[in-house]
């Protein structure tokens, strides 16, 4: 696991110094501890951060050039069935000086040219120099697994595998990209290619660039499409997805260095270790992360008895109010985008920990996206049972829900409106609390640029599908990688691990869209088929326990802990001058979340995280 960086001034022609590529790889040299390169010819410059994982000698270092230096390479990730892919071109007489897959993608490209993406399994983002064609060629994996950020100014082309890259040699200050304001606001992301950088783009997941003869081309080689087959029956998509899943994990097991899991406790990291071990892996490392906030932010019991039940070397770090405070700062920093994932964290911490024994492990994420696993698919269907209830009835009836509380009245809001309207993604936030924030002139500015004109995209894609279809597609192209696959990353990337998710594996995931939805949430099973795919594997109690992933006690915190910081943070001049926010509500919610009269911490720790960002990038 590595990181890139590149310049490429096709408008200006100016040359690109070595120093320029240096300073920007220097800003993130945890993703790349082990080495360092640079590439510069004319007007373009390639660089790279190395984390050695396959091929630790120093003949793979990059950026790296084919035996005839018509190309050049400058690659961060893994394509893990790269042993496969050597073996086909080895037999149509490609020749290898290495052992590494940096050299397969080289001689890919050499013969499949911008097709070459389509036989890679794996993750990843990198750029190719084809010198003959005086071509740059930019590719990311199908899910966005690893990151790929780039801005186009009157020079050229700046790209980089993190934002702060590319800021260390730009000409401007960062501006804020206030067309997704409302967007974070809303989800806690942004859910798009743009970040809340101004002119600070990713390049999306299952896309290329191409910049040849002063134009600029993208293209999208892969999409998740779900199609409505046969029903081929219950045993047949169980079977058939222990099988993919055996054969993802296998190859993710390719190393040259230790690796280990991450293990929560729940079904998809128990998952990950049980098939390890039935594929002969002994002595895994696992390790875990908690809470001493009681047993709703604890879940080692069922770690320790996953570690027991397959021998696993565990290790466990407990969190603390005092690991989570003094490390919001560095979390920013790191995570770059604001992004309200408070769990990544706890990641981190784990990540620290793992990092003294490992230089690779395997999680359980992205199970819930492919297997459709989150409680609020559920709610949401139940609202669509509820809508089918002619109106003039419900109107009558949602007075007396409401009185059941504020939750309640929430559900009863939301069955007037569409899924499209009323179903933003997994971290949705309450419209009423949000739009009473808005200052005047923020309200202006949202109303050009909603959160729902950014989503229109994603439920226009499958607008003929069920809404549990709409839903995982749109949780897939935008909460999975803008939220959890960010903070997989940068998390795992800033202790210099790396970090494996074999639910992901586009095989996988391309076979779930085929599964009948009646199977993917059973009896009010979520993730049903990959259940009963376990229990041959693992007890019924890790199968079919209650939903946790790495929880954060935040509403705890902002009443103990955080309470002074948040204040301090939120009622500050710099805070309020921005002009974002009406101050009065802003101190209505701290107030009434400390006094117990409402849970506000969701939107507390979203504005915390804005605020950090800003001092942080924009200041």
């Amino acid at each position: 696991m590595c990181g890139i960086v590149g310049i490429y001034n096709f408008r200006s022609e100016t040359k690109v110094f070595t120093d320029d590529i240096r300073s920007m790889s220097q800003t993130f040299p945890y993703r790349g501890p082990d080495d360092s390169g640079e590439y510069c010819e004319d007007n373009l410059g390639l660089g790279h951060r190395r984390l050695s994982i396959i091929d630790t000698s120093s003949r793979s270092r990059q950026p790296m050039e084919s035996h005839d230096r018509s190309i050049v390479i400058s690659y961060n990730g893994e394509v893990f069935n790269y042993v496969e892919l050597r073996k086909k071109l080895e037999s149509q007489g490609s020749k290898f000086r290495t052992t590494y897959d940096t050299e397969v993608i080289i001689e890919m490209y050499r013969k499949y040219g911008e097709n070459c993406v389509e036989s890679m399994i794996g993750m990843f983002a990198f750029a190719i120099w084809d010198r003959t064609k005086k071509k740059l060629f930019l590719a990311r994996d199908r899910m966005g697994i690893k990151p790929l950020y780039y801005t186009i100014g009157y020079q050229g082309l700046i790209f980089a595998s993190e934002i702060k890259a590319i800021l260390a040699v730009c000409d401007q200050k960062p501006g804020v990209n206030m067309k997704v304001f409302d967007a974070y606001m809303s989800v806690g992301y942004t859910p798009s290619e743009q970040t809340l950088f101004d002119n600070i783009t990713k390049l999306n997941p299952g896309h290329f660039m191409t910049i040849e003869n002063g134009q600029v081309k993208t293209k999208q080689y892969w999409d998740l499409e779900y199609r409505r087959n046969e029903d081929l029956g219950e045993e047949y998509y169980i079977n058939k997805t222990k099988e993919l899943l055996e054969d993802a994990i296998r190859l993710r097991l390719r190393s040259d260095v230790p690796l280990g899991v991450f293990l929560s406790g729940g079904l998809d990291s128990s998952a990950v270790v049980s098939i390890m071990h039935k594929q002969g892996i002994r002595d895994i490392k696992t390790f875990s992360v908690a809470w001493d906030s009681g047993k709703l932010y604890n879940e080692t019991p069922y770690a320790r008895q996953i570690s027991k039940l397959f021998n696993t070397d565990h290790h466990e770090y407990m969190i603390n109010p005092g690991d989570f405070l003094s490390f919001i700062p560095t979390y920013i920093w790191h995570m770059e985008e604001p992004v309200t994932e408070a769990a990544a964290i706890s990641l981190y911490y784990c990540a620290r920990v793992a990092q003294q024994h490992v230089t690779v492990v395997l999680s359980g994420e992205g199970s819930d996206e492919v297997f459709g696993g989150y409680p609020i698919y559920k709610y949401m269907q139940a609202l669509e049972s509820y809508r089918s209830i002619p109106s003039p009835i419900r109107n009558c009836i949602n007075p007396l829900i409401n009185l059941f509380g504020k939750k309640w009245s929430k559900y009863t809001r939301l069955s007037n409106l569409s899924i499209e309207e009323r179903y933003q993604g997994v971290s949705f936030y309450d419209t009423e609390l949000k739009n009473s924030l808005y200052t005047e002139s923020t309200q202006n500015i949202v109303n050009q640029h909603s959160v729902s004109s950014i989503l229109e995209q994603y439920y226009t894609q499958n607008k003929h599908a069920d809404i549990q279809t709409k839903m995982q597609y749109l949780d897939v192209k935008t909460w999975l990688v803008d939220d959890l696959l960010i903070k997989a990353d940068r998390m795992s990337m800033a202790t210099s691990l790396e970090l494996r998710v074999p639910f992901l594996d586009h095989r996988l995931m391309e076979f779930s869209t085929t599964i009948p939805v009646k199977y993917r949430l059973k009896n009010s099973n979520t993730k049903y088929i990959i259940k009963k795919a376990m229990e041959d594997y693992l007890p019924n109690n890790i199968i079919y326990r209650k939903k946790m992933g790495f929880p954060t006690p935040l509403a705890l915190l902002f009443k103990g802990d955080l309470q002074d910081y948040a204040k301090e943070l939120l009622d500050s001049n710099q805070f309020h001058n921005r002009g974002y926010f009406k101050p009065d509500v802003v101190r209505k919610l701290i107030d009434e979340h400390i006094k117990g009269i409402s849970d506000n911490h969701k939107v507390l720790w979203q504005l915390v995280v804005l605020e950090e960002w800003h001092r942080k990038f924009i200041d």
